[in-house]
C-alpha cells in the first residue's frame, strides 16, 4: 500500500471529497483509509456503546467494524452505501455479541463515561436513566432505537439494515418506545400529563 500523508479531518476543515477518499482508500492509500475511519469512528463507536454499554467492548467492536471494512474495502461501492454498511455491521455485531455472550441488559454504564454524540443541553441524569433503560431492551429492539433515534435512520434503512421486516421495525419502535414510557412514568422522571 502506499503511504501518503493522512488527511485531517475535522469538523472546522473544508469538507473532505468524499467519493475521491474512498477510491484512493481502495487503491491502497492508507492515509485515505485512516481519513474515512476518522470520518466514521465516532458513529461506530457510538452504536456499540449504546448497545453494549461498556465503553472498552464498544471500542473493540470498532476495531472488529474497521477490520471488517479494510478486508472489504473493494465492496464499498459509494460513499452513501460505506455510510450504511458501517451501522449495519455495527448493529449486527453488536447483536451478536449480545447474544453470544449472554451480556443481557443488566450491565451498568460506566460512571462518568462519555458517548462522543451530540448531546443537547439536557439534564444529565435523565439521559443517563433513559440510557440505563434502553440497555434493558432486548438486543435487536435496542438496535433498532439506536438506529432510529440515535443515527437518525429511516424504517426502510434499518429494515435494510439489520435484515428484518419493515413491520418488524415499526412493532419493536413502538414496543420499546411503549415500555421506555412506562419506566419513565415508573421511575417518575416524566408524568403521564407530558406524554405526546
Amino acid at each position: 500500500m502506499s503511504r501518503e500523508s493522512p488527511i485531517p479531518v475535522s469538523q472546522h476543515t473544508a469538507p473532505l471529497d468524499m467519493p475521491s477518499l474512498l477510491r484512493r482508500a481502495r487503491s491502497g492509500d492508507v492515509g485515505a483509509f485512516e481519513a474515512l475511519v476518522r470520518t466514521h469512528q465516532s458513529s461506530v463507536f457510538s452504536i456499540g456503546y449504546r448497545m453494549l454499554n461498556r465503553r472498552d467492548l464498544a471500542e473493540d467492536l470498532a476495531q472488529e467494524v474497521f477490520l471488517q471494512l479494510y478486508r472489504r474495502l473493494e465492496s464499498i461501492e459509494t460513499f452513501e452505501h460505506l455510510g450504511f454498511w458501517l451501522r449495519r455491521v455495527a448493529a449486527n455485531l453488536a447483536i451478536d455479541w449480545l447474544r453470544r455472550a449472554a451480556y443481557g441488559a443488566t450491565q451498568p454504564l460506566e460512571a462518568g463515561a462519555e458517548v462522543p454524540a451530540p448531546q443537547a443541553d439536557d439534564d444529565p441524569l435523565l439521559n443517563r436513566e433513559l440510557i440505563r433503560m434502553l440497555g434493558e431492551l432486548s438486543p435487536a429492539a435496542r438496535a433498532v432505537m439506536v438506529l432510529r433515534y440515535q443515527e437518525d435512520c429511516d424504517v426502510a434503512e434499518i429494515a435494510t439494515a439489520l435484515e428484518m421486516p419493515v413491520n418488524t421495525v415499526k412493532s419493536h419502535i413502538k414496543r420499546s418506545l411503549t415500555a421506555l414510557r412506562g419506566k419513565a412514568i415508573g421511575a417518575r422522571l416524566i408524568t403521564a400529563e407530558e406524554l405526546p
